[in-house]
């Protein structure tokens, strides 16, 4: 999940992420041109020897949604996708799937805890 302030330029941190994701999309697209991955990662691809598929967990926002384009009903409990960005002000949120425009935190959002 990334910050940003709706009013300053992003910072060092947020650019950096943005380009990440736009090599993965990048790479995304190449496969889905059928580029293998050996013509993009070349020789200097780290090798992973005894690996196993691993889980971990990612943030996300759960909360009443009113307005959802899937998930239809006022005040429906909902789960979001991952969540990528956040205003510094708290009043927007960009999921994998979908902006939000943010109105009251839970009691406890653990978002600052």
């Amino acid at each position: 999940m990334l910050l940003f302030n709706q009013h300053d330029e992003p910072d060092s941190d947020f650019v950096h992420e943005m380009e990440r994701l736009a090599q993965l999309v990048a790479d995304v697209e190449r496969i889905h041109r059928g580029v293998p991955p050996e013509a993009m990662a070349g020789d200097d691809a780290p090798i992973l020897d005894r690996w196993i598929l691993g889980q971990r967990l990612v943030p996300c926002l759960a909360g009443l949604s009113t307005g959802h384009p899937e998930l239809v009903g006022k005040n429906r409990l909902i789960g979001t996708s991952d969540l990528w960005l956040l205003s510094t002000d708290r009043s927007w949120a960009r999921t994998l799937s979908r902006w939000y425009r943010l109105g009251r935190p839970a009691e406890r959002s653990g978002l600052d805890a």
